[in-house]
């Protein structure tokens, strides 16, 4: 399950991944996002909430995942990660690769700083 909110009218997603992760996740996710990259051609930024991800259901939802990245990566500007996970912290050089975003670990408990990154147009 993703629980998600949107912050500054829709133009910044945040998502908080809830358990495993599954197929029917990343259709439900693309229902909410894809208008909103139609009407307003990209996102300012996506917030993701990791501190309780707990990987994926199955082989067929970390395809859904990977597809779903590569099919919205280059709509979204910048993505900030929450995390006190010290694997999380080095993320951001793992996916630069994949994705044309700029990305960056935040603190757990650094949500406002995150959102501050985020919708800065620096």
């Amino acid at each position: 399950m993703i629980d998600y909110d949107w912050h500054l009218g829709h133009k910044i997603l945040e998502v908080r991944p809830r358990g495993p992760l599954s197929e029917e996740d990343f259709q439900l996710l693309g229902g909410q996002v894809d208008p909103v990259i139609r009407e307003h051609g990209r996102l300012t930024g996506l917030m993701i909430d990791a501190q309780d991800f707990a990987g994926w259901e199955n082989f067929v939802a970390l395809v859904s995942h990977v597809r779903f990245v590569h099919d919205h990566q280059q709509h979204v500007r910048r993505i900030a990660v929450l995390s006190d996970q010290a694997l999380m912290k080095f993320m951001p050089r793992l996916v630069d690769h994949f994705v044309s975003a700029e990305v960056r670990p935040f603190a757990a408990a650094e949500v406002q700083s995150a959102l501050d990154w985020l919708e800065d147009p620096g």
